[in-house]
């Protein structure tokens, strides 16, 4: 049997699973099981079973749960409050004065909950409610805090970056230290908007308010004490080469549990529902990876990845066009998938094709991470627009509004990460060589 027109009837069928809103990971599955009957003669039941083994088994996946439980764990504290109140005195001195709270305490905090999602819920709930009530525009703070947010998937401990390493097989402690910069880019670009906008709109911008003395601002910053241990003592460890990243997880679960009996927010029923939230998080991801894992093995039995990979390059795209395809690609499947589902699910097809261009996997994680950062924001399955709708009450669609300027800003941020790869590749590359 021809394996083109098997290839993309494949891709079709998986499609319309889920439109049918069948589960990812069974939609994965079904796909796997298909391939097999199609092509092979072999019991598909046991290519299962071994399979979902090899796709569980791996080390770096003990890592997920716990930086999952931790997050659920610190949003269940008043660390959002205590990172505004820290914050806000040193801010206020710039254009765009507190919006600026938005994206430096969502950058601080994706470095110790690893979820894009958790990051807007958490600062979102202070954040929002402040700066309305201070008289800013909600169009730019919303959209401020929506884009900021999705630093939460680059800078580590990034879930979706463990997902990624245990797809590809990549060592997760490098992909963590290659997302750093990256991150801190995104930052930097938001912040620069945030001022060009505030300058530009001055009319739209509350009274500035009484300037606090300089030390009053000093003691201020003591409210960041917890969130500056949790970095150094997660990030850090990963950094110094003190511990693994899943040794690093245990410890972030640790200081936060310590964070959230200190700040009096532990109690049996916030306890609980931290474990149940992050268990549910927990197996919906492994669910998925499982799935994903006998789709890979069953592509590499058909060797349909071969025949696709071979197909696309035929076209004689060069790498540039063929990253433009692959980054369009992604943004209209983030329309309708979330961002792990992206990456689980197109890693057994795609990745022969990023191997046979000569991209660096480790720069191609970085890069994938930052075009399903924007699915985060893109209506109508924009998880952190979902975040935003039940924080805010507006229609998902005008949220989708309020982002479209950090969205640009993102696809700035992929064309300088496409055009100087050492945005991603300099900090592993120095740190593995000072070793």
């Amino acid at each position: 049997m021809d394996l083109l027109p098997v290839s993309l009837g494949l891709i079709a069928l998986l499609f319309v699973l889920i439109g049918l809103g069948v589960w990812i990971a069974v939609a994965l599955a079904t796909m796997g099981f298909v391939a097999i009957i199609l092509q092979l003669n072999l019991p598909p039941g046991t290519i299962l079973a071994t399979s979902l083994w090899q796709g569980s088994k791996s080390w770096d996946l003990t890592a997920l749960p716990m930086f999952i439980l931790m997050g659920d764990i610190l949003f269940r504290t008043r660390l959002s409050q205590d990172m505004f109140d820290g914050l806000a005195p040193w801010l206020a001195k710039l254009p765009g004065r507190l919006i600026h709270v938005n994206i430096v305490g969502s950058t601080i905090f994706a470095a110790v909950s690893g979820s894009s999602a958790a990051t807007c819920a958490t600062i979102g709930r202070i954040s929002l409610s402040e700066l309305t009530k201070r008289g800013y525009s909600s169009t730019v703070s919303i959209g401020a805090l929506a884009g900021s947010a999705t630093i939460g998937l680059m800078i580590p401990p990034s879930i979706i970056l463990i997902v990624y390493a245990a797809a590809t097989e990549l060592s997760v402690a490098r992909l963590f230290i290659a997302g750093v910069i990256p991150g801190l880019m995104l930052t930097a670009l938001f912040m620069t908007y945030v001022i060009i906008w505030a300058l530009f709109n001055k009319d739209k911008m509350p009274p500035p308010e009484p300037a606090m003395p300089f030390l009053e601002r000093v003691k201020a910053l003591r409210r960041l004490a917890p969130v500056i241990m949790l970095i150094i003592g997660v990030i850090g460890s990963i950094y110094m080469g003190l511990a693994s990243p899943t040794e690093a997880a245990v410890v972030g679960v640790f200081l936060s549990l310590a964070i959230a009996w200190a700040t009096g927010t532990m109690t049996r029923d916030t306890m609980r529902e931290a474990l149940v939230a992050s268990t549910k998080t927990s197996c919906m991801i492994i669910f998925i990876l499982a799935g994903a894992a006998f789709l890979t093995t069953a592509m590499g039995f058909t060797g349909i990845p071969r025949v696709l990979a071979e197909w696309i390059g035929s076209f004689g795209l060069s790498q540039g066009m063929l990253l433009l395809a692959l980054t369009v690609f992604f943004i209209i499947m983030g329309c309708f998938l979330d961002g792990i589902s992206m990456v689980v699910l197109t890693t057994s097809i795609i990745m022969p094709l990023v191997v046979g261009a000569g991209f660096d996997l480790i720069w191609f994680g970085i890069y994938i991470v930052l075009v399903v950062e924007m699915a985060q924001i893109t209506p109508p399955v924009g998880f952190n627009l979902y975040v935003l709708q039940s924080l805010t009450g507006k229609d998902i669609f005008r949220l989708g509004l309020y982002t479209a300027p950090f969205f640009l800003i993102m696809c700035v941020a992929a064309f300088l990460l496409a055009m100087y790869p050492d945005i991603a590749l300099w900090l592993p590359r120095t740190m593995l060589e000072a070793r």
